[in-house]
């Protein structure tokens, strides 16, 4: 019989570097239960996670609103202001961890929830060698911002990057990944817009 795999090491990454320009305020601040999306995101992650990092150009903008564990990480803009995008955001962040694996959060989860993190981490340790990414499949491809990466993807998604890729799917496409089988679909649900965030709450509500 194999001696049973060890737990992996996990740091979260929590995304917030975007404009919310068609939801036309900040999505990371949304409330939800009284607390800002955000935080909502960080208390989900929390239990399966060594540590947690925010990756965001606005650091004291968010710094308040969450307990004084989670580290920041500096996104920083181009020239005229804005973030970069979130594959470069993720390559720039990924360079200051140091975990087995890094599981990569948009900030605008608002039904994810902890358990069911819990139970996607404990896949890990059962995952081939050769499989740097397990995540979510959706209609359009891989669903890259709620998912876990393994640190060693880092050569390969610095190359893309340096090669001028912005997509997610195109550097997915080159590289190992493995689906997380039977995701409820209301797990991945995002809001861009005040409508899709009024029938997140909606939902919420049954």
């Amino acid at each position: 019989m194999p001696p049973p795999a060890h737990p992996a090491t996990l740091t979260t990454l929590i995304l917030a570097g975007g404009r919310s320009r068609r939801m036309g305020r900040d999505k990371a601040l949304l409330p939800l239960y009284g607390q800002p999306l955000i935080h909502h995101l960080y208390t989900a992650a929390h239990p399966c996670s060594d540590r947690i990092a925010i990756v965001t150009p606005w650091p004291d903008r968010y710094r308040p609103l969450l307990p004084p564990d989670p580290q920041f990480i500096l996104e920083p803009t181009a020239p005229e202001g804005t973030p970069p995008g979130p594959l470069v955001a993720f390559a720039q962040a990924l360079s200051q961890i140091h975990t087995d694996w890094v599981l990569l959060l948009a900030c605008d989860l608002p039904h994810l929830t902890g358990p069911t993190l819990q139970q996607w981490a404990s896949q890990l340790p059962q995952l081939d060698a050769s499989v740097i990414a397990y995540l979510p499949p959706g209609p359009k491809g891989w669903e890259p911002l709620c998912g876990f990466y393994r640190r060693t993807c880092q050569a390969s998604l610095e190359a893309a990057v340096s090669q001028g890729h912005r997509s997610f799917q195109t550097w997915l496409a080159t590289v190992p990944v493995q689906a997380i089988p039977d995701v409820p679909p209301n797990q991945l649900l995002n809001c861009n817009t005040p409508a899709q965030w009024a029938t997140a709450m909606g939902d919420s509500l049954h």
